[in-house]
């Protein structure tokens, strides 16, 4: 059904016209009792043994909402409704911002895909923590916030900017995500580098710590799917030796030629971050890299490519305590995490490992023993 809706009406309009649309459908449903209970119940059914523990986070499942589609922190409970374990909201930027120019949002519908270089567009770290402070939850899920650097801050003023949106974020945050990996902000992933990436951590650590004195606020690093491998060790053991408390494996490419697209050429070769069903090779690599260096010392997120309910069971199988997933939202729509978390139950079930928690890196330590 949503299928047939999609290719009669969302694929007619302009993809981020059509995005806000959804948003706000998706909004309004959550707005209204009587509807938001049914659509849980048909949406999201919860499933006893798929319950997830992550940096000491307990959550009805593994399976999230990645950040860029709430990037205001308007529709938690929306996403909650649909069926996500945990919607993490962003890229959040120390002040308000407006973007790229339009077009910046584009779908490569042969390949599954999407195209983007909306550069974190976002109402600023002031007004997203006054919204989030002011929230009264309907659902329960747990809420991560993912935060960038300003596009007009320069590289030099970079960990002061992630700082300010760390004071203003943090005690609103389930967990917080340092997001240096996106393609479309100038010089962003250059702070991927060690060298830059030590201090950057190290002050949003301590920021964290000093602004929230009640709790640990669990801290990860995002990183691109179009590292060097040697630059991926490096990541993890940077994280290991800081404690973080997890990576999220990956970001968006700038990759075109090795991902076998068949989209448009003139479409194929638009600027920004390329998500979904092409990326999900790569990102599944840097998946397993990461948990042969770091095992169970540091939580890991994978995203990028999920597409289904066996795409999540082969991140979760490759190391992934958690998973999240945003392009193939669009193209599979309101019941998308619903046939993800019925297929990972059915994949458990007949499963050697009685828990998620057992299932976690189990291929990729079967390879490095």
């Amino acid at each position: 059904m949503y299928s047939l809706f999609f290719q009669l009406f969302f694929r007619r309009m302009d993809a981020e016209r059509a995005h806000h649309l959804a948003f706000r459908w998706i909004r309004l449903a959550a707005r209204i009792p009587v509807l938001r209970t049914f659509a849980a119940a048909v949406l999201a059914p919860r499933h006893r043994a798929l319950r997830t523990e992550a940096f000491g986070l307990r959550m009805h499942g593994p399976f999230g909402l990645a950040a860029g589609f709430d990037k205001n922190a308007v529709a938690i409970d929306g996403m909650a409704m649909l069926g996500f374990d945990h919607v993490e909201i962003g890229t959040v930027t120390g002040e308000p911002q407006p973007g790229n120019p339009v077009k910046r949002l584009f779908r490569l519908v042969p390949d599954r895909a999407l195209i983007n270089r909306m550069g974190f567009n976002n109402e600023g770290s002031a007004a997203v923590a006054a919204r989030l402070a002011a929230r009264r939850p309907v659902f329960r899920t747990t809420v991560g916030v993912n935060i960038g650097k300003t596009k007009v801050v320069p590289e030099s003023e970079a960990v002061r900017d992630y700082v300010l949106s760390t004071e203003r974020l943090a005690r609103h945050a389930d967990y917080l995500v340092v997001n240096v990996s996106s393609p479309n902000t100038p010089g962003l992933r250059s702070l991927q580098a060690v060298d830059q990436l030590r201090p950057l951590l190290t002050a949003v650590r301590e920021a964290a710590d000093r602004t929230v004195t009640g709790r640990r606020v669990p801290l990860l690093v995002k990183i691109a799917p179009d590292l060097a491998d040697e630059d991926i060790d490096a990541v993890a053991d940077l994280a290991v030796e800081l404690g973080l408390d997890g990576i999220i494996a990956t970001n968006t490419t700038i990759a075109r030629d090795t991902l076998g697209l068949v989209s448009d050429p003139a479409l194929t070769a638009e600027t920004g971050g390329l998500s979904g069903a092409p990326l999900k090779a790569r990102s599944l690599e840097v998946l397993r890299r990461l948990y042969a260096r770091v095992g169970d010392r540091i939580t890991l997120v994978g995203v990028g490519g999920v597409e289904n309910a066996e795409d999540a069971w082969q991140r979760i199988l490759a190391g992934a305590t958690l998973v999240q997933g945003y392009s193939a939202f669009i193209y599979a729509g309101p019941f998308w995490s619903r046939s993800v978390h019925k297929g990972l139950a059915a994949r458990l079930a007949v499963s050697p490992y009685a828990t998620l928690a057992e299932a976690v890196g189990a291929d990729t330590r079967k390879v490095t023993v």
